[in-house]
Order: C-alpha cells, then structure tokens, then sequence
C-alpha cells in the first residue's frame, strides 16, 4: 500500500502547547479563509469584476508559485520532517506570496477609490492586511515550514506580481469590462463592473431606499 499524504491546504502543525504556534497556525490559514470564505462569498452575493479579477491574479500568482518551486526544488528546513513536508518543495513559500499580493492589490484598490465604500482614512483600512501578511510571512519561519530566504522570496514575489496585475487589470483589461457585462456570461450571472463608482454601498442604498418608495406609490394607486 502506497504512503499516505495529508492535504496540506489546512494540515499546519504546531508544537504542543505552543500558545504562539497555536495562534500563528491559525494565521497561516488566513490564504484559505481569504479564498473560500472571501472571494467565493464575493462572487455569490456580489459579482464584481474587480473582485473576480483580482481573485483570477491570485490564482496566477500561486501558479507562477507552484512553476518555479518545480523548477528549483529547493527543500524546506530540516523540520520538514515533523511537519511531513519534506516531500514539497519551499522557495518560494506561497504564503507570504499570496499576502503580500492581496496586500499590494489591496492597497491600490483603496487608493484609486475601487470598493465599496468611500474611505477617507485610507491608511487605517490599509493597515490590516499588510499586519497580516508579515504575521503569515512569520508563522511559516516559526512553524518551521520554510527559511527566512524562502518567505521573503515568496513575498518580493507577491509585491511584485500584486503590482503587475494591478496595473494590466486596470489598465488593460478594463477596457473589456463593458464587453463583459453585456456577454451572455455576464447577464447570466449579473456580472458587473462598479469602479467607476466611488461609494459603492451609499449608491445600492440610495436606490433600493428609491425603488422601494417608488414601488410603495405605484401600490396605493
């Protein structure tokens, strides 16, 4: 019978009654609450093409990952083998990769005034995911997963390719977004691009508020 593997997608191990291991095993899930609970929520109950794009550069990015660990397959630290990671490879680590992307892309969202709120305290809501990304970029090192090289390989890496999807979204292929939305694809899925909006919630606020009292007229007629 061949070995067994575990799916290391949520297998993160830590040093029993380790209160800060404990903490930053948690911290090193946060790619996948961001994933599943973050872009797939987004696409359910909003279906921007800010957000899918960005999710679609994410992806790329891990993929960019998953090429070049095959191509150098540098080994992980010598406490692979407690963690049973030995038999992937870690530079780059894709963790801090996919943070330090998120918080790049993020922050130039904020600062070109694509979401759903308007933010006047730019730096405030900016501060967050940065704070995650080097506590994710910590816990691989301190879980023993990977080397200091290997993470801050992985997080030039997200910076770099956060940055570079930023600009050929936004500038590339934002042009294609009216073509989109007007595809069957996306008038199936109501697929909708609202950048050009700058308070986003204010506006679906406003007009449920009027469509409602429209609709309240029309009744008492």
């Amino acid at each position: 019978m061949a070995p067994h593997k575990a799916v290391t997608l949520t297998h993160i191990r830590y040093q029993k009654g380790d209160l800060l291991g404990h903490f930053l095993a948690w911290i090193s899930l946060i790619p996948v609450f961001i994933s599943f609970g973050g872009f797939v929520s987004h696409f359910i109950f909003r279906r921007e093409l800010q957000g899918m794009f960005f999710a679609i550069g994410l992806i790329i990015s891990q993929l960019i990952n998953e090429v070049i660990k095959d191509f150098f397959q540098q080994a992980r630290p010598a406490t692979c083998a407690l963690l049973e990671m030995c038999d992937s490879h870690g530079w780059p680590s894709s963790h801090p990769q996919y943070m330090f992307f998120f918080a790049v892309y993020f922050t130039l969202l904020t600062y070109r005034g694509i979401g759903l709120w308007d933010t006047r305290n730019k730096l405030a809501v900016i501060f967050l995911p940065w704070c995650l990304a080097l506590l994710t970029m910590y816990s691989r090192v301190y879980l023993g997963y990977h080397t200091v090289a290997q993470v801050f390989a992985g997080s030039g890496l997200g910076i770099v390719l956060g940055g570079l999807w930023f600009w050929v979204v936004n500038s590339v292929l934002i042009c294609f977004f009216p073509a989109i939305e007007e595809s069957a694809f996306g008038k199936y899925f109501y697929v909708k691009d609202t950048s050009h909006i700058p308070n986003v919630l204010k506006f679906e606020y406003d007009n449920a508020r009027k469509a409602r009292t429209e609709m309240a007229a029309k009744s008492e007629e």
